[in-house]
């Protein structure tokens, strides 16, 4: 099964010239889904890994499903303001402005060994802040995995930059 076959594209969303990588489809196919989350595991299962982290939102499908089947615990990372404890954060640059992700203060301890998971790789910023975050709180980055990457637009640079080894699934040329 290619998964890269599962992906719909969706042209000029959410701006112009944008090529939307839509998951959806992938993850209504019960075969896409159980591929995904078996091809993810699979590489995973005999490394040392305490937690597996997913950023909002499609980090959180992808990202649970996998820690369950290594039965490791799952944490996610989230948009400002959304976590009910007490959170620390980190800011990042956007096309147009800042945000801001957020991560409970007990979720993660100094030496941790993660994975960091998300659905999509582009320009790495929110990757690159959360990659930040694990560090400043002692957690160790073990690999940042993703379902699609679009080399063209720099992200897995930016992380490997970083230190950070990067895995997708599937590449897509181009924006």
């Amino acid at each position: 099964m290619s998964i890269k076959s599962h992906i719909r594209t969706i042209a000029h969303y959410p701006h112009p010239g944008i090529m939307f990588r839509d998951i959806t489809t992938l993850l209504k196919d019960p075969i896409g889904l159980r591929t995904t989350i078996q091809e993810i595991s699979k590489r995973y299962q005999n490394v040392d890994i305490n937690k597996v982290i997913g950023i909002e939102s499609r980090g959180f499908i992808i990202g649970a499903p996998v820690a369950y089947q290594l039965g490791k615990g799952f944490v996610p990372i989230r948009k400002r303001n959304k976590l009910p404890a007490e959170t620390v954060g980190r800011d990042y640059e956007l096309e147009y402005g800042t945000d801001r992700i957020e991560i409970h203060v007990d979720a993660i301890q100094p030496g941790d060994q993660v994975l960091l998971v998300d659905d999509l790789i582009a320009t790495g910023g929110t990757a690159e802040a959360a990659v930040m975050l694990i560090r400043e709180m002692g957690g160790v980055v073990v690999e940042c995995c993703f379902v699609i990457d679009l080399p063209d637009i720099g992200g897995r640079v930016r992380l490997e930059k970083l230190g950070c080894t990067v895995f997708s699934l599937c590449e897509f040329e181009g924006g």
